[in-house]
């Protein structure tokens, strides 16, 4: 931890620090969680499908062969952009809710360690 966290523990009574130290635990875990989750995005009614993790990492993106026409490649392109931004708001959601409930909805506050 950095110079502005040790300002921070000046001020602090243990109890409160205690509970930031605990929420920071807490973080780290929920961090590590979403490594191991997955969502899943999907556009042209399933044809095209992307599974993300909670870090945002592309796992598997995968394509119904009937959907591709070499004719038209517009539309496959139109449908995995789709794809990746509906796993990746589905990704962006899921890091909220759990970095959310790992501070408390404290992480406005700016302080060191906290996102």
């Amino acid at each position: 931890m950095g110079a502005g966290w040790a300002e921070v523990r000046g001020v602090l009574n243990p109890k409160m620090l205690k509970q930031i130290e605990q929420m920071q635990a807490d973080m780290m875990k929920a961090q590590e969680e979403l490594g191991a989750v997955t969502v899943e995005g999907s556009a042209g009614g399933g044809a095209v499908v992307v599974v993300m993790n909670g870090h945002q990492q592309v796992q598997s993106v995968t394509i119904e062969p009937e959907f591709v026409d070499p004719e038209d490649v517009e539309t496959l392109q139109d449908a995995i952009v789709a794809a990746l931004t509906n796993a990746q708001d589905k990704a962006q959601e899921l890091a909220q809710q759990r970095m959310g409930a790992a501070t408390g909805g404290l992480s406005g506050l700016n302080l060191p360690g906290l996102p």
